[in-house]
């Protein structure tokens, strides 16, 4: 065993030189404060425990991926650093979008109001009072534009928050990037795109789970053929979390919700090295700081034997989990908003030490309200100060070999498998959220958390401990109400400037596929776009032909 303990570590060096060939390290040497060197890498040195060494951890870029998917992590590039952004209109998105990419953020992140994560236009009744509030309002192809005016799609790599209309959303993106002479073979960044954890956690879904997969699966193979770059899905566990999950339970239900697209894939007859290479996941990161970073390396040993030994993925890309993370909403309080940044610095903290890819930090008055654009920058600068002066970005992986990390990370990888074979056991993670078996076991934890918070038994200070007679009034962003009258206004005035019968045209092509089973909706969905139909329109024709779903 030792012979393949060194044959590893031998193909990690090789692996590193490589890579750092195409990306150079940050610095010529790396010493701390002290001006001791920091080598890339700790291992351990004893032979005796080489073997379980291997077995569990490995080394970082080899499988089973457990101390990161790159074999140098953060020595030669930081992970992404996106701040989740979008409110009223997509001009007043626009401004936030390029004020974070001058203060150095290196990726978007987009927030979609209410009305177009459930797909309605800003002037149907349904919207009303909700326009522009928690995201930006995006109807048509002309929103798009101007949310995207003057960002380079070649350069900048975007993560949308959209689900059940995410193939709308992703087609806008792609005739943008057309608009602007980026072929859609160069475009990067993720669509979240993960329906089950709507029906679980969230409850932005539009169609029953057979159709909603299926949008999944045609986006999964036309993105393979396509545009190749962009992830397809960000399997979520940050909602499950969010609702009131253990971090267990966000582990073991994300994994499931992501074989279950896996196994819809295949049967769809798309092979599992086709689309599992551009498969993303997003976790959340909550205050248990040694939990939360043994949560993250757990799951990518996890997926790594999952997609190895259930599916028999041969691309190594296929084994890798890649994820973005972000900071905990639900932990953030209305009290003593600025206790919110600590709270966030040790979240990210956690995230980073954990090995994620990309991590949006959240602001300290989210709690109240959307981000100022002095929160924005504070919570963006966090993630700076982790990244250019704690130093834990300067090896790989620096917890590993912990007693207690290592032990957590075991232990979490036991609880989440023994709840997969349970999922397994029912049919599967579509027939578990059908049967509403998730929704059950998440609102059980959420009850047991509120009880030992309410019983003091878990301290949250500023909220049950440690309270302020007077708190001091926080300035907070409002979002004008004239907004809603301009968008509503905005996306009447498009629907009399475009071609109608074009407009009617693409829209009965779409019916008509979305007929046929076998057919995939991508190319319709975009020459939609592409005539200016809403979202609306297009979420409509798709209604009528696959119904809504009302819920467990």
């Amino acid at each position: 065993m030792g012979k393949q303990f060194h044959e590893a570590k031998k193909e990690w060096q090789e692996k590193l030189t490589k890579t750092q060939e195409r990306f150079p390290e940050r610095k010529d040497s790396f010493v701390n404060s002290s001006d001791l060197n920091i080598d890339p890498l700790y291992v351990p040195h004893q032979e005796s425990i080489e073997e379980e060494y291997m077995e569990k951890l490995g080394f970082p870029g080899q499988y089973p991926y457990t101390r990161g998917i790159q074999p140098g992590m953060y020595r030669s590039r930081f992970w992404t650093m996106r701040q989740y952004a979008g409110f009223g209109s997509a001009k007043e998105t626009n401004k936030r979008f390029r004020y974070l990419l001058d203060q150095g953020q290196t990726g978007l992140s987009v927030a979609f109001d209410l009305p177009t994560q459930i797909g309605y236009d800003s002037d149907d009744p349904m919207a009303e009072g909700e326009v522009g509030k928690v995201g930006v309002a995006i109807d048509s192809l002309e929103d798009m534009e101007t949310l995207l005016n003057g960002i380079p799609l070649d350069q900048v790599s975007t993560s949308m928050t959209i689900n059940a209309p995410a193939s709308v959303l992703l087609c806008m993106y792609i005739a943008v990037a057309e608009k602007q002479g980026v072929p859609k073979e160069k475009i990067t960044g993720t669509i979240q795109n993960d329906i089950l954890k709507e029906y679980i956690a969230r409850g932005t879904y539009i169609y029953p789970p057979k159709p909603s997969m299926r949008l999944i699966t045609n986006i999964f193979e036309y993105c393979a053929k396509e545009v190749p770059k962009f992830n397809t899905i960000s399997i979520s566990g940050y909602h499950i979390r969010e609702a009131g999950s253990t971090a267990v339970q966000e582990v073991a239900f994300t994994l499931a919700n992501g074989i279950a697209y896996v196994n819809a894939a295949i049967e769809s007859g798309l092979g599992v090295d086709q689309f599992a290479p551009r498969l993303a996941f997003f976790f959340n990161a909550h205050n248990n700081f040694f939990e939360e970073a043994a949560k993250f390396r757990a799951a990518r040993r996890i997926w790594a034997k999952i997609m190895k030994e259930q599916f028999g993925a041969k691309n190594e890309k296929s084994l890798r989990l890649r994820f973005h993370t972000q900071t905990g909403g639900s932990t953030l309080t209305a009290q003593q908003p600025d206790n919110n940044i600590v709270r966030v610095a040790l979240q990210a903290l956690s995230a980073v030490l954990g090995g994620t890819q990309s991590l949006h930090t959240n602001s300290r008055d989210e709690a109240l309200a959307l981000p100022t654009e002095e929160s924005a920058r504070i919570a963006l600068r966090t993630q700076q100060i982790i990244a250019h002066e704690s130093g834990v970005a300067d090896t790989v992986d620096p917890l590993a070999g912990s007693y207690y990390v290592e032990q957590l990370t075991d232990q979490i990888e036991k609880e989440v498998l023994t709840y997969l074979d349970r999922i397994e056991e029912m049919g599967g993670a579509v027939q578990a959220v059908e049967d509403g078996y998730m929704q059950r076991e998440i609102h059980q934890a959420a009850y047991e958390a509120q009880k030992r918070i309410e019983s003091k038994e878990d301290i949250i200070v500023g909220l049950n401990e440690f309270q302020l007679e007077e708190e001091v009034q926080a300035d907070l962003l409002k979002v004008d109400e004239q907004l809603e009258k301009d968008q509503v206004q905005q996306v009447q005035n498009v629907r009399e400037q475009r071609h109608d019968s074009t407009v009617k045209e693409k829209l009965k092509a779409l019916e008509e596929a979305a007929k046929d089973e076998k057919s995939n909706l991508m190319p319709f969905i975009l020459d939609a776009v592409k005539a200016y139909a809403t979202v609306g329109e297009i979420c409509n024709v798709l209604r009528e032909e696959f119904g809504e779903y009302s819920g467990v």
